[in-house]
Parts: C-alpha cells; sequence; structure tokens
C-alpha cells in the first residue's frame, strides 16, 4: 500500500510539476488537496506529498493560512537549475562509463533523433530524458541521482524543446558523441560533454522577460 502510494505521488509530483512550468498553473495560484485528490482518484495524503515535493524543488510555497500556491519560476532559477544538472552529469558520467549500455543508449538517440526529424516535442523530450536518467542511474550513486530528480526535468524538458530556434535533429545526434566516448571508458569527456551541453541551455531563450526573475539580494 505504501508503495502504491509513493509511485501516486510521484504521479502527482510530475505531472503538476509540468503545469507550473508550462504555465498551465500560473504563479499565485492555489494548490487545493481536495480538488487535486479528486482529479486523480486518489485520498489527499499522496496529494499532500506530492506538494511537500513540489515545495523542496521550489516550485510551490506553502504558508499556514495561505495553503500551497504556485512560485513564481523565472529563467534566472531555470539556468541555475540546468547548471547544477551540468555539474550533476559531469560527476555521474565519471564514474557511469563501465556500467553503460552503450546499445541501449544508441537505441535511445535513434528514438531521440526520429521524434525531432517528425518534430514529436513530447517524444523527443521523453527520450532526452531517458538518455540522461539512464547515465545518472549508471553512476550507481543513490544520492546524485535524488538530487537530480528533485531539478523538475522531466517538466524543464518539455518546456525547453517547444523553443523553436534551436535545430533537435542536430542536437539529438549530439548524444552520439556521449556514448562514443562513455563505450570508450572515457568517462571524464563523457562528463565534459554533458555539463557543456546542460550549460548551453542556461541561457534565457530570444524573448524572455527576464524582468520577471526574482532580483539577487545584497
Amino acid at each position: 500500500m505504501g508503495f502504491e502510494r509513493s509511485c501516486l505521488s510521484d504521479h502527482i509530483r510530475r505531472e503538476l510539476a509540468g503545469r507550473i512550468l508550462d504555465g498551465t498553473l500560473k504563479p499565485g495560484e492555489r494548490l487545493v488537496e481536495m480538488r487535486i485528490a479528486a482529479e486523480f482518484d486518489s485520498s489527499q495524503a499522496p496529494v499532500r506529498e506530492a506538494i511537500r515535493e513540489l515545495e523542496s524543488m521550489r516550485l510551490v510555497e506553502c504558508s499556514p493560512y495561505r495553503g500551497a500556491r504556485v512560485r513564481e519560476v523565472g529563467e534566472r532559477e531555470t539556468a541555475e537549475a540546468y547548471r547544477v544538472r551540468g555539474a550533476l552529469e559531469r560527476l555521474a558520467a565519471e564514474t557511469a562509463a563501465a556500467g553503460c549500455d552503450a546499445g541501449a543508449l544508441r537505441a535511445v538517440v535513434a528514438a531521440m533523433t526520429a521524434a525531432a526529424l517528425a518534430d514529436d516535442r513530447e517524444g523527443y523530450a521523453r527520450r532526452d530524458l531517458e538518455f540522461h536518467r539512464a547515465i545518472v542511474a549508471a553512476s550507481g550513486d543513490a544520492t546524485l541521482a535524488r538530487v537530480w530528480e528533485s531539478l523538475a526535468f522531466e517538466a524543464r524538458t518539455r518546456r525547453t524543446v517547444l523553443r523553436g530556434d534551436l535545430d533537435w535533429p542536430a542536437i539529438a545526434a549530439w548524444h552520439l558523441r556521449v556514448v562514443d566516448a562513455l563505450e570508450a571508458g572515457d568517462g571524464a569527456t563523457a562528463g565534459r560533454l554533458l555539463e557543456e551541453h546542460a550549460r548551453s541551455f542556461a541561457t534565457p531563450t530570444p524573448g524572455d522577460d527576464a524582468s520577471r526573475d526574482p532580483k539577487p539580494k545584497g
């Protein structure tokens, strides 16, 4: 029962994170436990757990009198998340080379490329996450994996692939360079490539209103 509740909580968290990052749920909008529980046909306990996770991911803010509300997630915060992702994936790749299934990774890249050529953004995002998650998992570092998952990249990737200013088929094919390095046992090169890749997305998209970001204090 506890396992089922945990899986349901993860599903609710992923769905709500996606809605926050794609703008379906607006900044300041309340997350009402009973309403969410009814939507997902669950009790309130998994919803409460999902909201706690979203708060730890800084997508939601909770207060005793106002309940849970969606936070403003600005471009600066997204850029910071991508930089942290790059550092984590570099660490993962440095230890993952021996445990990676290069054949499986190549198959994922092929599916990613096919999705990009078909302009299937949702499919591309799903395969991209599968690729990066496999490398993180192959590191065998549970703490690193937990921190990586906390950055909500399932939702952030879906948001990123909506950008029309990038050559997605070329970016998909680029992932083969990472596979080649891992297959050669060169975790350092694979890690450097992954960090550079993540940092390339740590820049506001053309036309984004950076003024919405909270200003740094001090």
